[in-house]
């Protein structure tokens, strides 16, 4: 009778990841477009600001003895808040474009990389008394509360790109895209926050597993 050899193991066959690789690119993506149209947000209110910058422009023109009247010199100003107003729109519509990817990936996932898998597979934990699992449902829902709030900051912004077309809410759309990039940087911060208290607590490998897709999962 012929001995098996142990000495040579078969590969195990790997499966999807649970992360996967449009949800990772997705994922990075998106969170560096979200901080820079929140840097240029930063830069245009605070540092750029017309009214504080004017002041500055006449004073170095003033030292090369160049006189140029107020109005002059915020125009002057403006230049600048303008090519960064420039940036952000671009970043706003390559943020728009990984919106639409994002759903389109969604019908794409399988098994257990679908949202709804990893969310029943909590609830089955959660039954079974687990408090981390309890608490993973509910971020796992504040994700798809983020999601609408991105859409509607995605989607006002485009109103606002294109207002010859929509004078009529261009108001409206202004406040709400306002109020949704608020809730976007309070989302981001709360986020952040979170996995690093997972990481260092009851969950960690979120990051690792966001950069190379995490365990092998089943596919249906």
């Amino acid at each position: 009778m012929e001995r098996p050899n142990y000495s040579a193991t078969a590969p195990v066959p790997a499966g999807p990841k649970r992360n996967s690789l449009g949800l990772r690119i997705w994922h990075w993506a998106s969170g560096s477009l979200v901080i820079f149209q929140l840097i240029t947000i930063l830069f245009i209110s605070i540092i750029v600001k017309a009214k504080t910058l004017a002041p500055e422009f006449s004073k170095v023109l003033a030292e090369k003895g160049v006189t140029m009247a107020p109005d002059q010199v915020r125009g002057l100003s403006r230049i600048v808040a303008h090519r960064i107003w420039d940036w952000h729109i671009w970043a706003g519509l390559a943020l728009s474009a990984l919106l639409a990817y994002r759903v389109l990936m969604s019908f794409r996932h399988r098994g257990s990389q679908r949202t709804s898998a990893k969310i029943a597979h909590l609830q089955a934990q959660a039954a079974q008394g687990n408090a981390a699992a309890r608490r993973g449902i509910w971020i796992r829902y504040a994700y798809r509360v983020f999601y609408v709030v991105l859409a509607v900051l995605v989607v006002t912004g485009l109103i606002l790109v294109f207002e010859d077309y929509f004078r009529s809410i261009e108001h409206t759309a202004k406040e709400i895209h306002e109020i949704s990039m608020y809730l976007v940087l309070a989302f981001s911060v709360a986020h952040i926050v979170g996995v690093f208290r997972a990481e260092v607590t009851d969950a960690p490998g979120l990051v690792s597993g966001m950069i190379n897709g995490g365990e092998s999962v089943e596919q249906a």
